[in-house]
């Protein structure tokens, strides 16, 4: 197999709370030929962080990733409480790894999803995503300001990414091709200036979309 040229690859920083966790990271991360680890976060496209508790401090370093650095921003952690997870897509986090499944296999996976702009979560992170955004539909106030509406289109996608069904599966059971699924996603980022799939749900669910 050729080398994959180096402009061609997706290039990561990776922040961990030590050394033996940063070191443990990059080596499995340089295993995959389309991803190149670089020094220099302000070279890279994706920034991860590995953040053992996300208290206030962790939730800064990922809106510095985000807003400061303007990488899309992969976590890999130990746990996420379920009143933390709205912080973490707020921030503009693409994809959530669990600590105990970052294997060299899926965290490649994740930071070169995140490099497109989609979402990676758990299964089990996601089902607490829809449930949490539903119960803030339903019991408050009425959202200020003005609302952009969904198309159906619109609905249709976004409800099949909530239901965790990836871009090749929507479209066979849209019966569209893959690329108008694409284009329906990033349309939706662009018009509503949301970051990534989980945050376009976030938002659909909390404005009774879907």
């Amino acid at each position: 197999m050729l080398p994959v040229p180096k402009d061609r690859r997706v290039r990561v920083s990776v922040t961990a709370p030590d050394p033996i966790s940063r070191e443990g990271v990059v080596s499995q991360l340089r295993r995959h030929p389309d991803v190149e680890v670089c020094a220099d976060a302000a070279a890279a496209s994706v920034t991860l962080l590995v953040e053992d508790t996300l208290d206030e401090a962790a939730l800064t370093r990922l809106r510095r990733a985000v807003r400061g650095e303007g990488a899309r921003a992969v976590l890999v952690a130990g746990a996420v409480r379920e009143h933390e997870l709205l912080d973490v897509i707020e921030c503009g986090v693409g994809a959530i790894v669990w600590r105990r499944e970052a294997t060299a296999h899926r965290l490649a996976q994740a930071v070169l999803t995140t490099a497109q702009g989609g979402g990676d979560l758990p299964t089990d992170l996601l089902g607490q995503l829809i449930g949490q955004v539903r119960r803030l539909h339903q019991g408050g106030p009425d959202q200020p300001g003005f609302i952009m509406s969904f198309t159906k289109r619109e609905v249709d996608v976004v409800r099949l990414v909530a239901e965790g069904f990836d871009t090749s599966e929507i479209a066979r059971k849209l019966s569209y091709s893959e690329r108008t699924v694409k284009n329906v996603m990033h349309g939706l980022t662009t018009r509503l200036h949301l970051r990534n799939r989980a945050h376009v749900v976030a938002y659909a669910l909390r404005e009774g979309f879907i």
